[in-house]
Order: C-alpha cells, then sequence, then structure tokens
C-alpha cells in the first residue's frame, strides 16, 4: 500500500522538496513555523538534515510608567522673611534698674531660642505677649536680635562694610570689646543660638587689647562660663601661660588680684606652664642622650 505524501507549504524558493524528502524519511513533516523568508538553509540540500524553528519575537507590552513626583517648592527667602514680619510682636524687658529697656521683636524670631520659645508657648489669647529679663545685659540682647534680623552683630551700621568690625575699634585698652563679644557669647550659650556664640568667638580673636583689657577679659570668662566649656577658656589660659612672663609686670598687681579672686585661672595658666617646662626638659633629656650615644658609636669606629 502506497504511503500518501503530504506536501507542506515552505519558504520560498524551496518549492516544498525538502519538505517532501522529510516525510519519506521519517514519515512525520518537519512543519516550518517561521515566516521570515530569509532563514538560513545552509544544510537545507542535505537529505533528512533538520532545520532550526525561531519563534517570532512576541509582542512584550511596556510597563506603565510612574507618575512623577512634583519636586518640593523652593522657599522664597524674601517670603520666609515675610512670615517673620507678620508674626505678632513681643515685648522683651531687658536689664533693670536705670538701666531697664523694653525692646521689641518679632515673635516668629524668637522661636530659635529653645528658652524664649518655652515662654512664648505659655502666651494665652489673653495676657499680654511680654517678657521679663532682668538678668540680661541690656547691649548683649540687642546684639542677639541684630544677630536674628541680619545674621551679624556690631557696633553700628558702618561697622558691616568690613568683615572684621572689630579690627576698626584700634587697641582696646579697657578690655570694654572683649567683654562686649564674650557677653554675647554667654547670651547665645544661655539662650541655646550656637550660630551667635560661633559668631561672638569669631570676633573676639580680632580685639587688639592691652594686659589691662586682657585681665578684664579673662575674669569675665572664668566667672561666667562653666569650667567644662574649652572653647572660650582655654585660649584665655593659654593666652597668660605664654605670655606671663611679660604680662604680668605691665599689670602685676591687676594680675595678681585675678589670680588670687579666681584660682581656676591661676590653676590652669599654671599647669599649662609647668607642661612646658615639662616638655622642654624632656627633650632636652633625649638631645642629651642622642649626643651622648653618636658619641661612643664615633669612638668604637675608631678604635
Amino acid at each position: 500500500m502506497d504511503i500518501p505524501q503530504v506536501q507542506i507549504t515552505g519558504r520560498e524558493g524551496s518549492h516544498g522538496t525538502e519538505n517532501t524528502q522529510n516525510t519519506q524519511h521519517t514519515g512525520t513533516p518537519d512543519v516550518d513555523m517561521n515566516p521570515n523568508p530569509q532563514t538560513d538553509t545552509t544544510n537545507s540540500d542535505q537529505p533528512g538534515a533538520k532545520q532550526d524553528i525561531s519563534l517570532p519575537d512576541a509582542d512584550v507590552e511596556p510597563l506603565p510608567k510612574l507618575a512623577e513626583q512634583p519636586a518640593p517648592p523652593k522657599k522664597d527667602p524674601t517670603l520666609q522673611f515675610l512670615e517673620f514680619l507678620r508674626s505678632p510682636i513681643v515685648e522683651l524687658v531687658v536689664g533693670q534698674g536705670e538701666e531697664k529697656t523694653t525692646l521689641t521683636a518679632h515673635q516668629s524670631l524668637l522661636l530659635d531660642s529653645p528658652f524664649l520659645a518655652n515662654i512664648v508657648a505659655s502666651f494665652s489669647e489673653s495676657s499680654p505677649r511680654r517678657i521679663e529679663l532682668p538678668t540680661e545685659n541690656v547691649e548683649a540682647f540687642g546684639s542677639f536680635l541684630q544677630f536674628q534680623y541680619t545674621r551679624n552683630y556690631a557696633s553700628s551700621l558702618a561697622d558691616f562694610s568690613t568683615e572684621n568690625d572689630t579690627a576698626l575699634a584700634g587697641i582696646d585698652g579697657s578690655g570694654e570689646q572683649l567683654l562686649k563679644h564674650a557677653r554675647v557669647y554667654t547670651l547665645a550659650e544661655r539662650l541655646g543660638i550656637p550660630a551667635l556664640k560661633t559668631l561672638a568667638h569669631s570676633k573676639i580673636h580680632c580685639v587688639n587689647s592691652t594686659p589691662l583689657g586682657e585681665i578684664v577679659y579673662a575674669r569675665y570668662v572664668y566667672t561666667h562660663t562653666q569650667a567644662d566649656d574649652v572653647t572660650i577658656r582655654k585660649p584665655v589660659a593659654s593666652f597668660w601661660a605664654m605670655r606671663s612672663h611679660v604680662l604680668r609686670h605691665e599689670a602685676e598687681d591687676e594680675f595678681k588680684k585675678l589670680c588670687l579672686e579666681v584660682p581656676e585661672f591661676c590653676f590652669d595658666v599654671l599647669s599649662l606652664v609647668l607642661d612646658h617646662k615639662e616638655k622642654r626638659a624632656q627633650e632636652k633629656v633625649e638631645n642629651e642622650s642622642a649626643v651622648k650615644g653618636s658619641g661612643r658609636k664615633r669612638l668604637r669606629s675608631g678604635l
């Protein structure tokens, strides 16, 4: 019985010959599933050769794009400052006696200070917005408010023309310029304004003072700062430790009085002087040992 032959329409140019031969050889026709007429047919002339079947690429739907998140709006410094100006006015009664002064400031500018923010939080709708600060220095508090509005402070508006406004004051013979910035420094510590502390400390180093002015400044620092505040105390002690042999002769009585009144200052200065002396003695011993050691080597080498 003759086996029926089935001809499967193949690629263009093959005319079904290859498929007929495969049917006779295996009994099962190879069906070309690739409609692409440019498929490689290198081994198509060999009888019984199988062809690679390539499937068409599946249509993959692209993933939907995520909705782009809007960028956060940029803060407008002008509008932010206007918000400060729109906040309620607070009265600040600073000082006592003849120095008692009433200052005013916008409430939002006071909230940078944790100390003042706690007082503002206690205001009620009916109570006056008034803060009593009898122990604070009026000038120092004015410098604080000036810093809150301008991010700087100075004795006058003309001082803003230079970066180091304290350099315009010349020689500070009485220590008043040093005291001014020291009071701002201690006030910033109490109010919790680190940026103002840094600014005040930087201005202190710009002041040219005399031994008498340095003694006045040292007394204030050691009586108005904490013992662990090395930021402002250590430079004072180092200054006197390195120059006490000269400075004490120019203001010996005041220097002696300071040492008796503020023992901590005397101890810190003395400790630094002794540390420096011990260091020099140790270096001298090491240098002498090095010289003797090199001499023995030369003696042995000459034998």
